[in-house]
């Protein structure tokens, strides 16, 4: 793998990652967090469009990838967030709300 498509792979990792974070959170989770995000999205994103034999043609292959990064880290972020346990004071503020 030359140094280029490693770079390649870093940066789209990363904006997918950004965009991510910006679809749930508003804002993306750092240089590093997003990369890793986007990274992991990417794997996520890439076996889930082919086990659903989906094939996506924007006209370019970078926004192609883009998308299928994005579209599985926002749903690694999804099942992260529903297998995380809510902290102390969130169930603390939610019996209260009530």
């Amino acid at each position: 793998m030359s140094n280029e498509s490693t770079l390649m792979i870093v940066v789209i990792g990363g904006v997918a990652g950004w965009l991510a974070g910006l679809v749930l959170r508003g804002t993306g989770y750092g240089i590093i967090g997003d990369i890793v995000v986007g990274l992991i999205g990417a794997f996520i994103g890439n076996w889930l469009v082919r086990a659903l034999h989906v094939s996506i043609d924007l006209g370019s292959p970078v926004a192609n990838r883009i998308l299928v990064s994005v579209v599985g880290a926002v749903l690694l972020m999804l099942i992260v967030g529903l297998l995380r346990p809510r902290s102390l004071r969130e169930r603390f503020t939610s019996v209260w709300r009530r």
